[in-house]
């Protein structure tokens, strides 16, 4: 079974080195990397989200600082921490952690952030570029999955790639994503939805799945080929009362009953995660670089 699991910490951890390789000649001229994070709230898991991320910062050696607002901040108190953020030189990125209390705001804060320190990938600049196959910050977990599957050895060219899920912030960018003539893409994409009629047609077809769609058993075993390759992005939480904090986390795949058919597949947790906070990293660093060029 080992031979199958897709270690997302293993190829996160090889990644970061490669990262910290990046930073040492930046701070031999002087520049260390930055990333301003504002989170606004007490939510537990954003919390959780911005902890892991700041602890992978300091690891590599990017300096991270944090401007916590409370729930009830306005709309222009949150957007001062983001102007603010946009004017420091230290600052190379900006992650300002989602959902925001009131997610009315999110589009006009994400507008707000400067496109060249957006290592989020979101804002509408960097989108258009990623649409055009221009040079962007390519949104994280849509990166991480491409990194994954060429560093495990299952490059997308000429395959048929059925991803499973349309939000914004990982189906429909890396449907994108992988139609692109490049060396992450170059496949054929099905991109399925809840107005999909019969998903199990298109995910028996596919030569990779990526699960994306926030809900548990999404894709089980009757529903892929033997060999596939299985992508999934879920994290959901399940009841479970042999957990002491009463639930455990599973994707959007029932694990146990597809891993005898799949030729690959990624664990959760520890497969996705880990590389959805390296793209972070590595955004950022990307980010210091071109700041030090002058591009």
């Amino acid at each position: 079974m080992v031979d199958k699991i897709l270690d997302g910490k293993a190829l996160s951890a090889e990644m970061r080195e490669e990262l910290k390789a990046r930073i040492e000649p930046l701070q031999a001229k002087g520049v260390t990397p930055g990333l301003g994070v504002l989170l606004v709230g007490e939510d537990p898991a954003s919390r959780s989200y911005v902890t892991a991320k700041e602890k992978a910062c300091e690891q590599v050696g990017i300096h991270s600082q944090e401007i916590r607002l409370p729930e009830v901040a306005s709309r222009e108190e949150i957007l001062e921490v983001v102007h603010g953020y946009n004017q420091d030189p230290r600052i190379h990125g900006i992650l300002v952690q989602l959902p925001l209390p009131d997610t009315r705001m999110e589009q006009d804060v994400i507008a707000a952030i400067d496109p060249d320190k957006d290592v989020d990938g979101f804002h509408p600049v960097n989108v258009g570029r990623m649409l055009l196959g221009l040079p962007c910050f390519l949104p994280c977990t849509p990166h991480g999955v491409l990194q994954m599957l060429k560093r495990s050895g299952h490059p997308v060219a000429g395959q048929h790639v059925v991803v499973v899920g349309r939000s914004n912030i990982v189906g429909r960018p890396l449907a994108n994503l992988l139609t692109l003539k490049n060396e992450l893409g170059n496949a054929t994409v099905t991109l399925c939805h809840t107005g999909t009629r019969d998903l199990a047609f298109h995910t028996r077809q596919a030569d990779i799945i990526v699960a994306a769609a926030g809900r548990p058993n999404t894709v089980t075993g009757d529903m892929v080929k033997e060999g596939v390759v299985i992508v999934d992005v879920g994290v959901n939480r399940v009841e479970d009362a042999s957990r002491p904090r009463g639930y455990r986390l599973v994707g959007d795949v029932d694990f146990d009953g597809v891993l005898e058919k799949v030729g690959a597949i990624t664990p959760v947790p520890g497969g996705v995660g880990p590389m959805t906070i390296t793209m972070l990293l590595y955004n950022t660093v990307w980010s210091a670089e071109c700041a030090t060029r002058g591009t």
